[in-house]
C-alpha cells in the first residue's frame, strides 16, 4: 500500500522513520511519500520537504511566517492528492497537521493520527474536530486515554515511540574519545532543535558553564545547522559540540539542561538528572499563560502529575535560579530523589514496542 507521512520537526521525523520501519514489516509492498527529516528519508521512499523548513515556535513566530506555512500547505495538499495515498499518516505537529487532516477527509483519504494532538493543553473543544477529521488515532502518553473518552472518543494507547529508539540504541565505547572529550564529568545541552530555541536558550545554558570548573559541557548540536552556527554562542567558552550523538551523550552524561520538549522525556528514559528551561517571546508567553490550562510543560511532570524536575519559565531562567538548580542534581537528596522518580516513570511508560503495535492497526485498519 501507498503511505503518505507528515513530520514537521526533529522528533517526528525520529518516530516517523521507526513507523516506517514497522509498516515495511507488516506490509512487504508498502512505498512511502512524506513531509519529514533525515531519518525518514534514511529507511526509503520520496522525502518532499524538509521539517527544517516547518518548524515555527510560539505564536507571534507562527504569525510571522504565515506567508511560509500556507506555503507549505498548499504544497502538501497537492502533493498528497496528486499521490493517492491509501492512507495518510499524521505525526503529532497539530497545527498543521489538522489542516491536512480536514483536507484530507474532504477527499475521502483515510486519515490516522500517530502521537495524538495535546488538545488536553489548551482549548480542549478541538477534540470534536479530531473526531470528525481522524479515523485511527495513537496516543502516546498514558493519560490521555481517558481524556479521549471524556470527550466520547475511543483511542488507540500504543506506548511510547521513545522506548522503541532507547532499546534500539547501543553506547558507541570510545565516544569521549572519537569527540575529544576529556575525563572530566559530563554536563549536557540539549538546547533544542529549532532556530528559535536554541537562539533564546543556549546562552543561557552557556552562562553557567564558569560556575562549574569541575564538569565540561558539551552541546548536543541539531544536524540542521553547522559549527559555525554554535559557536558564535560559544566564544571562546570551553565548551564541546557532538552532532548526532544526543543518546550517547546522554548516556555519559552526569546531568544536563534541556530545552522543554521530547528531549525532557528522553533524558529522564536515560536516568540523567535534569533542570528544563524555557523561554519564548513575550507576547506568545504571555498568550499561552492565559490559554493553557495544564501545571506544567515538561512531559515527566506531566506523566507523573507532579513536579519531578524543575522548570525554569521565562523570568525564571536566570543564572543564579539554573546555577542553584543544576547544583542540587548533580550531588546528594535532590539528585536522589529525581532517579527514584524517574524509576516510576519508566514503570509507567510501559515496554517498546509502540510502533510495531501502531504498524499492525493501521495495516489492519486499511485491510
Amino acid at each position: 500500500m501507498k503511505y503518505y507521512l507528515v513530520a514537521g520537526e526533529a522528533s517526528g521525523d525520529l518516530h516517523g522513520a521507526n513507523l516506517m520501519k514497522a509498516l515495511k514489516n507488516e506490509d512487504q509492498n508498502a512505498s512511502f511519500r512524506f513531509f519529514g527529516g533525515d531519518k525518514m528519508q534514511a529507511e526509503g521512499g520520496e522525502l518532499v520537504k524538509h521539517y527544517a523548513e516547518m518548524a515555527f515556535m510560539g505564536f507571534t513566530e507562527v504569525v510571522l511566517n504565515l506567508r511560509t506555512i500556507f506555503r507549505n500547505l498548499k504544497v502538501c495538499k497537492e502533493d498528497i492528492l496528486a499521490y493517492q495515498p491509501d492512507a495518510l499518516i499524521l505525526i503529532d505537529f497539530p497545527g498543521f497537521n489538522l489542516k491536512i487532516a480536514e483536507f484530507a477527509k474532504e477527499h475521502g483519504i483515510k486519515v490516522c493520527y500517530y502521537i495524538s494532538p495535546k488538545v488536553w493543553a489548551w482549548n480542549q473543544k478541538r477534540v470534536l474536530k479530531i473526531k470528525k477529521v481522524v479515523d485511527q488515532l495513537f496516543c502516546i502518553l498514558p493519560f490521555e486515554v481517558d481524556f479521549y473518552r471524556k470527550w466520547g472518543m475511543e483511542v488507540n494507547y500504543v506506548g511510547n515511540p521513545l522506548l522503541d529508539e532507547i532499546a534500539q540504541f547501543s553506547p558507541d565505547l570510545d565516544f569521549r574519545k572519537n569527540q575529544k572529550l576529556s575525563d572530566q564529568k559530563i554536563i549536557a545541552l540539549l538546547p533544542g532543535s529549532r532556530k528559535q530555541e536554541i537562539e533564546r536558550l543556549l546562552p543561557d545554558m552557556l552562562n553557567v558553564t564558569a560556575n562549574f570548573p569541575n564538569y565540561q559541557f558539551v552541546v548536543a548540536a541539531a544536524p540542521t545547522f553547522t559549527s559555525a552556527y554554535y559557536q558564535q554562542f560559544i566564544g571562546d567558552k570551553n565548551v564541546k559540540l557532538v552532532f548526532s550523538q544526543t543518546y550517547n551523550l546522554l548516556h555519559y552524561a552526569e546531568a544536563a539542561l534541556v530545552a522543554s520538549g521530547t528531549a525532557t522525556l528522553e533524558t529522564a528514559l536515560f536516568k540523567v538528572p535534569q533542570v528544563v528551561l524555557y523561554r519564548g517571546g513575550a507576547i506568545s508567553v504571555g498568550i499561552a499563560r492565559l490559554v493553557i490550562k495544564i501545571r506544567f510543560i515538561s512531559l515527566v511532570n506531566l506523566i507523573m502529575d507532579k513536579k519531578v524536575i524543575t522548570e525554569l519559565i521565562q523570568e525564571d531562567c536566570t543564572t543564579k535560579k539554573i546555577t542553584a538548580e543544576l547544583s542540587s542534581i548533580l550531588n546528594g537528596r535532590g539528585r536522589e530523589v529525581m532517579i527514584n522518580d524517574y524509576d516510576l516513570l519508566s514503570k509507567k511508560m510501559g515496554t517498546a514496542g509502540a510502533s510495531e503495535r501502531t504498524a499492525k492497526l493501521i495495516v489492519g485498519f486499511l485491510r
